[in-house]
C-alpha cells in the first residue's frame, strides 16, 4: 500500500465513526477509481434490522449498476474492516479489484471475544478464503487501534 492511500483509509475510519454516532456498528468503506477519484462511500446501516446493509455490499451493488467491468476491475475498495464472507463474495461476483482494509477479521474476532460479544451467525473468514482471486492488503496498524476503539465504544456504550 502506498502512503498516499492513507487518506482513503482515514475517510473509512471517519465513516465508521459516523455509523457509531448514528447508533450502528462502526464500519465504513469507499470505492475509488483507478484514477484516484472517490466514486461512492457508505457506512453500516444494520441497526435498521437488515444485517445485509454493510457498506462493502452496498458499494458492490453500486459498482455493478454504475461502472463498466473494466472500471470495476481497476477500482479499489478501502474499508475500515476486512470484508465479511457476504461482502467478499459480492465484491468478487461484480468483479471489483483490490481491497485495502484497516483492521483484519482476525483482529475483529479477537476484539469481540475480549468484549464477550456472541459470535455472528456466519463464520468469520479472511477475504481470500471466500474470494481467492481478489488482491488484498491490510491491516494498517497505524489506524487499526482507532477502529478497535470504535468497536469497544459500540459494545460497551450501547
Amino acid at each position: 500500500m502506498d502512503t498516499s492511500e492513507l487518506k482513503y483509509l482515514r475517510r473509512c475510519v471517519e465513516l465508521a465513526r459516523q455509523a457509531l454516532e448514528a447508533g450502528d456498528e462502526p464500519f465504513g468503506s469507499i470505492l475509488v477509481s483507478a484514477e484516484g477519484e472517490v466514486l461512492a462511500e457508505d457506512h453500516n446501516h444494520v441497526a435498521s434490522g437488515d444485517h445485509t446493509r454493510h457498506p462493502e455490499f452496498e458499494l458492490a451493488r453500486w459498482a455493478a449498476a454504475n461502472m463498466t467491468p473494466e472500471a470495476r476491475a481497476a477500482a479499489t475498495v478501502y474499508t475500515s474492516g476486512e470484508h465479511c464472507p457476504m461482502c467478499a463474495a459480492a465484491h468478487a461476483w461484480v468483479g471489483l479489484g483490490r481491497i485495502v482494509y484497516v483492521s483484519s477479521t482476525e483482529q475483529l474476532t479477537a476484539w469481540l471475544s475480549e468484549l464477550e460479544v456472541p459470535p455472528p451467525p456466519v463464520r468469520a473468514l479472511p477475504i481470500n478464503d471466500v474470494a481467492p482471486g481478489v488482491p488484498v492488503e491490510g491491516p494498517v496498524p497505524d489506524l487499526a487501534e482507532q477502529v478497535h476503539e470504535l468497536h469497544r465504544r459500540f459494545y460497551t456504550e450501547t
